[in-house]
Order: C-alpha cells, then structure tokens, then sequence
C-alpha cells in the first residue's frame, strides 16, 4: 500500500463527474471549536460529557482520523478557508492571514458569497476577524468589547473580580476559572446568544447562507461556569500517558510550552507541572469543552426549531488538537498526533450515511468538499480534495496520506504510519521520528532508526519530498 503512495497527486480532486448536491442551494452552518482534541464520547472517552456533540454523530458522519494541517489556531483557520496548504513561508503561525500571505486567493465565504450565499461570522472564526472581511455579507461578530471596560480582559475573559484584577495589574491571571455564572457571562455564551439571532434572521431570506460560528473554549484560559467543573469527579481525572517525554524523540519536538507559562499560576520554565495541578488543568480542559459543548447544542436546537435541520449541512471540528501533559507538553505546537488530530463532523442532509469514516481527511480538504456538496464549480487554486465518498459511505479508504506540518517539520501521515521530518534552510534532513499507529498511537517509540523500518522511512521519503516540491 504504503508503495503506491509516492505516485499519488496531491492535488487531485476525488469528485463524482455530475454528482447532484446533497440539496439544492443547501445552507452551511460551520462551527469551529479551539484547541478541541478528541478527547470525547464518541471519540471513546466516556469521562467528557459532551451530549449536544454525541447527539449531532448519531446523525451525521464521525472522522475518527481527521487532521490539521498546521497545530496552531491562526495557521490552521487560513489553511481550512483559503484551501491552500501551509508551507514554511505561508500560514506559518497563530497570526497568520489569508489576505496577507495568499491575497490573490478566494476564500471560501469570499466565493460562497459570489455564488449568492449570505455569508455571516460569529465569534472566533479566521484568527482576525477583519482578515478577508469583504468575504462576509455582515461584518464579522465578535462578544470583545460586550462586556464593560473595567471588566474586559482581552481573550482570557475572567468574571472573578481577583482575577480581573490580577490581569489588569500584572497582565496575567490563572490558567482556569471557575465561577457561579450564567452561561453568557463567558464569550462562548455570547456568541451562542448572537448566533441564535443570526440563524432567525437568516430563516427568513429566500437566499441560501453559509454561517461559520467560532467557539474559543476549551482553549486556554480554562474558564467555564461552575457547573460544568461540577459534571466531573477530580478522583475520575487521570494523569497524561506518557506524561514526559520519552527517550528517542528529537529534540526539536519538545518546547517549553510558552503559551501556559504565562499564565499566574503555572511554574517558570523548565519546571514541570506538578501532578495536583495537572490533574486541575485537565479537570479544566474537561469543563471548558463541555460548556463549548453546550453551546453548540444551543445552536443546533435553534436550528432545529426554526425547521432548518434538513436544508443545512452542519459541518463541526476543532480547530486542532492539543497536549494535556502528553509528552510532557501543555499546548498544541507540536508535530504529535495529539496536536494535530482534531475531531471532525459533518452531516450533510440527503446525502451523508450516519456512521464512523475511519479513513484519513484533512482541514485543508474542507473547502472543496463544500463547493462538492453545493454542486458549485470548483476554484482551481484549491489544494485539497472532496471528502464526498466518506460522506455516502463511512466506510470507504478516504485519503491515503495526509500532511500536518509544525515550523520546519514536515509530518507525512498514512492510515499506519506517522513520520515527522525536520528540515534546515538547505533543505536537508536534521531529525526525524516514525511511529507505528496500528501499534503505538500514543507515540512514544521512535522507530526511525530501527532496521525493519527502513523501507517505510524511504517510502515516507519520497511522499514527503514530491509534496515540498509541488504545494
């Protein structure tokens, strides 16, 4: 199998020649979670509660394999929009924009728009709200600023007042808060309210509409209303495996993780996170991503109720992945699976077949699958390719090599295998590291140097090379 790899096409497109839309001028509601891993019921983890998302798998198609294309927000949300693939010199990090780094390009809410769609944004969708604003029918809304000046804490959103407090003079607070709150006291409460409104307005227009929705929860801090820490046990709460970095991995895959240390309550680098306050940080991560959670479920029943469930192909993901301590990292930016593996949703009324696509997918694969299902003519920028088949028949092989990439590692990832390859500005091989999924999926043996894996590291070579040279 893995032989036939280093012919594939990267470019190619996997569309039925005059294959109907799942239904004429179909709505598309986009919802994007950030920093949401799989780590929920039906990606087999029964501790996170999370029913509103359970709840729209049993009607729609679960990727159990789908990726990222870069592990960080900015990155990750101008490669899934423009349907371009990151490169070393494009989409590179969380600020990333689709408008600076690929201007001649269309995004996708750009072209669904000149196709006659309305085209809305609510909340955290393209990393900066004015990045390829002309796109949207209505300028993009943000909850930043609906909160009082005294109160206002950027992204981070405390309600606790020791918290505000403490950002406000130190410009840090903690990594997690937990208060008495109604749900729209947070930001992902406020857009849910905002989104709600939108899809009763757009109700009533006889023309088609593509609503994109951005949660930022669970992303860090790890605030949430009280009763969404109450839905756990501490004592439930386990420890990340493997909890440091194992022997064998290349030193360019471990970091610091600069995004949590600074954070009031986490300790200076190099010191680890002690094991108390791990456990309290992944008890976080579990409520903030079932209050995000809640939200959608809000979404999806406004939805529901304004009869709009079968005219609308809901596609849900997170925006990548995230480590809770695997590894002995606290961030996404990073090569591993669990940074760059994100769930994925989509159900496509009419068309979809409920059930689980174990075959691989990627973000940068979104667009063209839009324009597919709306039976749109396809622009010929794009770099990905329709995930269709997946759609009609779960079941199917779907891609056979993906590329999630992180700064000057390249990841070339097949249904059994995952290899990272760090490259200097000479283009030549500085590191590498090779895992057997079907053996380790949580990555912790490096195998690139083990002699019954020399064929595979030279096949996985070739695949990675032809993608440098043509993307």
């Amino acid at each position: 199998m893995i032989a036939r790899l280093a012919t594939i096409l990267l470019v190619a497109v996997c569309i039925v020649a005059g294959a109907p839309a799942a239904r004429a001028e179909s709505n598309v509601l986009f919802i994007i979670i950030d920093d949401l891993r799989p780590e929920l019921p039906v990606y087999g983890n029964d501790l996170v509660k999370a029913p509103s998302i359970g709840a729209l798998a049993e009607s729609g198609v679960v990727f159990t394999n789908a990726y990222a294309n870069m592990p960080v927000c900015g990155a990750s949300r101008a490669s899934l929009m423009s349907g371009l693939r990151p490169t070393p010199t494009r989409f590179v990090d969380y600020d990333a924009r689709i408008d600076e780094d690929a201007p001649d390009v269309v995004p996708l809410h750009s072209y669904l728009k000149s196709q006659g769609y309305i085209t809305e944004s609510i909340g955290k969708v393209i990393h900066h709200a004015r990045d390829s604003k002309d796109g949207w029918s209505r300028k993009p809304w943000s909850p930043a600023g609906k909160v009082p000046k005294e109160k206002y804490t950027g992204h981070a959103n405390y309600v606790l007042q020791e918290n505000i407090d403490s950002f406000k003079e130190e410009g840090s607070g903690p990594a997690f808060e937990r208060a008495q709150v109604k749900d729209n006291a947070y930001f992902d409460g406020l857009v849910t309210q905002r989104a709600k409104v939108s899809l009763r307005r757009l109700s009533e227009s006889e023309k088609p509409f593509f609503l994109a929705v951005g949660f930022v929860k669970p992303h860090l801090p790890f605030n949430a209303p009280k009763k969404y820490w109450d839905m756990y046990d501490r004592a439930d709460i386990e420890l990340a495996t493997p909890a440091t970095m194992p022997p064998g991995i290349p030193g360019a895959a471990n970091h610091n993780w600069g995004e949590l240390r600074k954070y009031s309550n986490i300790p200076d680098a190099p010191e680890p996170v002690p094991d108390e306050l791990a456990i309290e940080l992944r008890h976080g991560y579990y409520a903030s991503t079932s209050y995000a959670d809640a939200q959608v479920g809000k979404v999806l029943a406004e939805l529901d109720d304004l009869g709009l469930q079968d005219d609308t192909i809901v596609i849900l993901i997170g925006d990548h992945g995230w480590s809770l301590g695997e590894h002995g990292l606290w961030a996404k930016h990073s090569p591993f699976d669990v940074a760059t593996r994100s769930p994925a949703i989509v159900r496509a009324p009419g068309l979809s077949q409920p059930g689980v696509a174990p075959g691989l997918m990627e973000f940068v694969d979104i667009y063209p699958t839009v324009i597919d299902l709306l039976g749109l003519p396809e622009p010929e920028h794009l770099q990905g390719s329709s995930f269709r088949a997946q759609l009609e028949e779960p079941d199917s092989e779907g891609k056979a090599v993906v590329f999630p990439r992180w700064k000057n590692g390249e990841v070339t990832k097949t249904r059994d295998f995952s290899m990272t390859s760090w490259f200097n500005d000479a283009g030549d091989v500085t590191a590498r590291m090779l895992f057997d999924h079907n053996t380790d999926r949580p990555e912790t043996k490096n195998l690139v140097n083990d002699p019954r894996y020399e064929n595979i590291v030279e096949q996985l070579d070739r695949i990675t090379q032809e993608l440098m040279q043509i993307r």
